[in-house]
């Protein structure tokens, strides 16, 4: 069985197109995506979209959330700063009611049975949906949330840190992020997971994409113009 990561997608419909193409010669079986889909890029129906089309396993992440707030009526805290806020306003003003009903459906954490394996799927960890998980948080942290559940392959997203670790039999991966990086390579992470009877393989990938389609869209939104340098740097920049 082979299986596609994905996570924290931020609403980059040109990220996706080109993970479609690269892999367009090996099929997936599955598709499993850890949330944050929406907010950044300003392809949110789009995204959801493609999620809904490819049938793919999905969680909601901590975005995804407050995108949820808002569409209920309610207010949040953070982020403070305004330049985030009128990203979070854009999406919720353009989402359409198929994407609200979708985002609404979503769960903040999904367990499956896949090829004789249990999987979990978490934004931050399954100690909490928060929790940034790294390359190089310590194998000690790891081998703690590997009591915490008994799935043996536990997929997260959230840090936008590509990792796969084995501790004492539960698999640990992180695909980053689909549709914003942070490292200075905008190029999309994603990972394929390999399922054959006891047998897991993990390859993570790193693939490019068209950033300018983004940009044109951020100006054609009239959205701030620090997020354009963003997503060509492939860095946090606020």
């Amino acid at each position: 069985m082979r299986i596609l990561l994905l996570s924290d997608i931020h609403g980059n419909l040109p990220a996706l197109i080109a993970i479609d193409r690269f892999f367009a010669d090996t099929p997936f079986d599955v598709i499993c995506n850890c949330g944050d889909s929406t907010v950044y890029a300003p392809f949110p129906n789009e995204t959801l979209q493609w999620l809904q089309d490819r049938t793919a396993y999905s969680i909601r992440g901590n975005t995804d959330d407050k995108v949820i707030t808002l569409l209920q009526g309610g207010t949040f805290k953070k982020p403070h700063n305004e330049e985030k806020r009128i990203m979070y306003r854009s999406t919720v003003e353009t989402l359409n009611d198929q994407s609200k009903e979708y985002l609404l459906s979503l769960k903040d954490s999904q367990r499956l049975h896949l090829s004789n394996f249990t999987i979990g799927l978490f934004h931050g960890s399954p100690d909490h949906p928060r929790e940034l998980l790294f390359a190089d948080t310590p194998n000690s942290r790891f081998q703690e949330l590997s009591l915490l559940t008994d799935c043996r392959i536990v997929i997260t997203g959230h840090s936008h840190s590509p990792y796969h670790k084995n501790i004492h039999g539960t698999h640990f991966i992180n695909p980053g992020s689909a549709g914003r990086m942070f490292d200075g390579n905008p190029a999309a992470s994603c990972a394929t997971l390999t399922l054959s009877q006891q047998d897991v393989q993990v390859d993570l990938h790193r693939i490019a994409y068209s950033v300018e389609e983004v940009v044109t869209a951020l100006h054609q939104q009239h959205l701030p113009e620090i997020y354009t340098e963003m997503f060509r740097q492939g860095r946090k920049l606020n």
